[in-house]
């Protein structure tokens, strides 16, 4: 069990919902699956089999499967999500790993936004969505494929793929 605290040597499974939280301001399983759903229409039970986990304040990261709770591990799974913060950020892995499941919040983009996309070039792409987080794809063989999370404020998207996954392509 918990011992009540953020620590950032130590992964702490998310509370189921509210109720549960034994930590202030932690997120919970129920919120975040709610997040993803709310936010990109990804389905719940896309995240059936999967365990919720923070590690210091806000960094949230998934896995497949159980352990026991408290662990001390440098990694557990993948990084998914930041929280704790005004508006919730998924991490590039999360959406490359669930987005093509989104149905909201996506936006397509062309060959030559996606080449500038991956350089981690700021564009001006027609969207008439949502401003914030959006998960970026591109057409791959017929499908769309997510490139990313992209943030689209001011009639901008710009390009937080990180500085050491950028490609010039």
């Amino acid at each position: 069990m918990s011992d009540e605290s953020n620590d950032g040597q130590r992964f702490d499974r998310l509370p189921a919902t509210d109720g549960d939280r034994a930590v202030e301001g932690r997120a919970t399983r129920r919120a975040v699956v709610d997040w993803w759903d709310e936010r990109f229409g990804v389905p719940p039970e896309t995240f059936d089999g999967y365990t919720f986990w923070e590690k210091g304040k806000g960094k949230i990261w998934i896995l497949h499967g159980e352990v026991d709770s408290p662990i001390r591990v440098e990694a557990l799974g993948m990084k998914f999500l930041r929280t704790r913060q005004e508006h919730w950020k998924p991490t590039t892995n999360a959406v490359q790993r669930f987005g093509d499941r989104a149905t909201r919040n996506v936006l397509e983009l062309t060959r030559e936004q996606a080449r500038r996309f991956v350089r981690g070039e700021t564009q001006a792409p027609d969207w008439d969505g949502d401003w914030g987080y959006l998960v970026v794809t591109h057409d791959l063989a017929g499908e769309a494929a997510p490139l990313g999370v992209g943030l689209y404020v001011h009639d901008e998207l710009r390009s937080p793929v990180p500085k050491g996954r950028q490609r010039d392509l």
